[in-house]
């Protein structure tokens, strides 16, 4: 889903003409593709959805190329935020119970590995090959709707594409062409470079 709405947009930038919905509409679009490139995240996760996780310590495999997603038998890093988890199918294609995991870390969201409680039994496994066999099915993302500085950055960032289209200097992030077809990327400005700036992923 869009982290703004059209009408959202218009609101913030005065306008009232139909005109150009389908024009803003693609700005959106754009803006939030920018937001999650320059952030390496997502900010709204509505639905389920499934990661795949190769259960080897990583020194394990150097040699070969290959990495793994174990930090140690009981703890799998995640390359991707994760808030919440439905299910998960081990390497060898056993369940594990939800209640046999926590999230780390316990108190922050979102969590950047899931730990198998070392006392349910349970260890990250698998049978014949480790690519990508186990299987986290949840909400994959940093939130599950976009925060208030995500929408603001958003609106902004369209803002600025949109003021492009005619190719007016100085205005933003981006240029689009009249048609919608075409964007040219250059400097973000300052202020939405701000507002994003503590949500950046470093991984």
């Amino acid at each position: 889903m869009a982290y703004t709405t059209t009408a959202l947009l218009k609101s913030y930038m005065g306008i009232t003409a139909s005109t150009d919905d389908t024009l803003l509409s693609l700005c959106i679009d754009r803006a939030q593709a920018t937001v999650e490139s320059y952030t390496n995240r997502v900010f709204e996760a509505s639905a389920d959805t499934t990661r795949k996780f190769t259960p080897i310590v990583n020194t394990q495999w150097l040699g070969s190329g290959l990495y793994g997603d174990l930090i140690d038998e009981y703890t799998l890093g995640t390359d991707y935020d994760l808030i919440s988890i439905t299910s998960i199918t081990n390497g060898d294609g056993s369940a594990v119970p939800t209640g046999s995991v926590v999230l780390l870390s316990p108190n922050r969201t979102p969590a950047w590995a899931v730990r198998i409680k070392e006392s349910s039994g349970y260890v990250w496994k698998y049978t014949d090959t480790p690519e990508a066999s186990v299987s986290i099915v949840g909400r994959w993302g940093y939130s599950l709707t976009a925060p208030a500085n995500i929408i603001q950055a958003t609106l902004r960032l369209a803002s600025q594409m949109y003021r492009q289209r005619d190719g007016s200097p100085d205005l933003g992030n981006s240029i689009i062409s009249a048609d919608g077809s075409t964007i040219v990327t250059s400097a973000m400005s300052r202020d939405t470079e701000a507002l994003l700036k503590p949500y950046r992923r470093r991984s």
